[in-house]
């Protein structure tokens, strides 16, 4: 237990907060003219607070928690992780991002690393585990100068000026694609295929990176990657995946008569609709009262009569695709297989908007005024078998470009990580189409960057020189996982590569092949500029998040939905709107029997 203040006990909040309370109160126990002064509590009760340097080093170590379980993804020989959720979905993945999102971290710290992966797939699309893993290491490297007293400002003052150092120097060292003389689409492919080769398709990175390729160059720049389409048929072989120049679709659920429709076209006119076309049976608290027989014969005529006018007028627009948001049921399907349509009912909706965008047709809430301009067009549509599903293919699009990806592979989870695969492939082609400049990766900018820093610290005087010597080390935690990851010595490979660069061979990284150290840039094995930058910055950021931060304010009783008030303070129900200096405002204080609470 605390030491009690000046003759007060201190309530237990207080003794969390190692007397602290009532010494910044200017707690003075007997004052002249006054009796006992009455405990000031500035927290609820159970709220847990944890400060200074144990609370610094508690989030280092977290954070080294979460950076332990994705350490061994990193590289061509990372390993994959298998997570299973409560829903009972199995995941296997090496992304970063992924996995840090399926964890489901809950430490606060700790979750700082979840973000700048998340943020690092928005931005690059590339490089999720190697910015968790830069910003552990600068966080394990800044350990043992917190423990010897070395203030947090003076560290990420140091980590600050190092990184500026390392960005400048990886714009110095960039090679521009476009000032290299070499053809641009190779270039594209050669660092597709190196994004792809530590993912679990690596063994056919070539087929992919092509794919990827042509997938990039046939989008304009300005367009989004929901003009991209990813289908999954289970079976097959991965060399089986396709890439369709235009929108396929999975065939959607028909009623009878869509066999007799026609399934191919050519330059057919596409009408989208947002309508149900089938009877539909009256509300529940719908009442229509008849006096005869032929009164009810009226309202079911009228029902046919309107759904056979819906009919007759999207047939009169000239449309020979019919694709709707909503159901088409076996009359409508009957009705245009008679009069040569083809028809689909409860399209998705990102199927339909890439559709409407492609064709250049536009989504109808009704059947009236269907002109010419509201219809789209394509060069040819056809129906045809993939593996075990029936597609819808709309090619020779012209109003916009759209590609769609159909992935085949023996599992599910197989799959569903060869389109996370593919996603990060295209995330970082089509980034460096617009900054087209790349360094050589394997871990080879990691140890020039390190080496560069060494030298800058010294010229350094003080403690910011040790930092950033502290800052260089921990870069070298890249090439140094990856040759861990290939069942290579480390530290014989890192010998090896620091013996490169300091004569001069910047290029020299991890070769994971042949199990030693080469040119990586020589042998293609490149990453894009800004993926490097925004992974430094990104990694260091959060590193100096985490590092300012010396106190930790939990309150678990909160964490409750039920949480009205203090527990046994239900006595006054009193809704008053006070609010104290540490309140929030207008508070709806239940049973307030303490002073100023938070």
């Amino acid at each position: 237990a605390a030491e009690p203040v000046a003759g007060v006990a201190l309530p237990p909040t207080d003794q969390h907060m190692g007397g602290r309370g009532m010494a910044g109160m200017g707690g003075h126990g007997m004052m002249p003219g006054m009796g006992m002064q009455p405990q000031i509590v500035l927290l609820r009760e159970g709220t847990d607070t944890s400060q200074g340097k144990p609370q610094l080093i508690s989030n280092i170590n977290a954070c080294q928690a979460v950076v332990d379980v994705v350490r061994t993804t990193l590289g061509p020989r990372g390993m994959d992780k298998l997570i299973h959720d409560e829903n009972g979905t199995v995941t296997i993945s090496n992304d970063g991002a992924t996995l840090m999102k399926k964890l489901q971290v809950v430490h606060p710290a700790a979750n700082t690393l979840v973000q700048i992966s998340m943020s690092q797939d928005a931005e690059v699309g590339d490089g999720t585990t190697s910015v968790v893993l830069l910003a552990g290491e600068f966080l394990r490297e800044a350990k043992p100068y917190i423990e010897e007293g070395v203030h947090p400002q003076v560290i990420i003052k140091a980590y600050r000026q190092a990184v500026a150092l390392a960005t400048a120097k990886i714009d110095s060292l960039a090679v521009n694609l476009e000032q290299s003389g070499g053809e641009v689409r190779a270039m594209l492919e050669k660092s597709a295929a190196t994004s792809l080769s530590s993912k679990l398709v690596s063994g056919h990175k070539q087929f992919f990176a092509k794919m990827v390729v042509d997938a990039v160059l046939s989008l304009d720049q300005a367009q989004g990657l929901d003009m991209l389409g990813t289908k999954k048929v289970v079976g097959g072989s991965l060399q089986d995946s396709m890439l369709v120049e235009g929108v396929a679709f999975k065939k959607t659920f028909s009623y009878a008569g869509f066999e007799q429709m026609t399934k191919h076209f050519k330059a057919p006119k596409i009408v989208l609709l947002n309508v149900e076309l089938e009877l539909k049976a009256e509300r529940d608290n719908a009442e229509v009262r008849v006096s005869d027989v032929t009164a009810y014969q009226a309202v079911v005529d009228a029902e046919w009569d309107i759904i056979y006018d819906k009919l007759a007028k999207i047939v009169a627009s000239g449309a020979n695709i019919v694709l709707s948001k909503l159901a088409i049921g076996d009359l409508a399907t009957q009705y245009f297989a008679d009069r040569g349509l083809f028809c689909a009912g409860r399209v998705e909706d990102g199927d339909l908007k890439r559709v409407a965008k492609a064709t250049g047709a536009a989504v109808q809430t009704s059947c009236n005024d269907l002109s010419q301009g509201v219809l789209g067009a394509c060069g040819e549509f056809e129906e045809r078998q993939v593996g075990g599903e029936r597609f819808n293919f709309f090619s020779g699009c012209d109003k916009a470009s759209t590609c769609t990806f159909i992935l085949r592979g023996g599992a599910e989870q197989f799959i569903a990580e060869a389109e996370r695969s593919l996603h990060d492939a295209i995330m970082n082609t089509r980034r460096l189409l617009r900054h087209p400049s790349v360094i050589a990766g394997g871990g080879a900018i990691e140890m020039e960057l390190s080496a560069y820093l060494r030298d800058e610290s010294r010229k350094i005087y003080g403690k910011l020189q040790l930092l950033i010597g502290a800052y260089a080390k921990a870069l070298e935690v890249i090439p140094r996982q990856v040759a861990s990851n290939s069942g290579m010595d480390p530290t014989d490979v890192l010998n090896k590569l620091r013996m490169k660069h300091a004569r001069g061979g910047k290029w020299f990284g991890v070769d994971v092949i042949e199990n030693g150290v080469c040119d990586t840039f020589e042998a293609f094995v490149w990453e894009a500029t800004v993926m490097k930058r925004n992974a430094l910055l990104a990694a260091t950021e959060a590193a100096c998040l985490i590092l300012s931060v010396d106190e930790t304010v939990r309150n678990p009783a909160s964490e409750k939905p039920d949480a009205g008030g203090m527990p046994g303070g239900k006595g006054m129900m009193g809704k008053g709107r006070g609010g104290g200096r540490f309140g929030r405002g207008r508070g709806r204080g239940r049973g307030c029997n303490h002073i100023g609470q938070i």
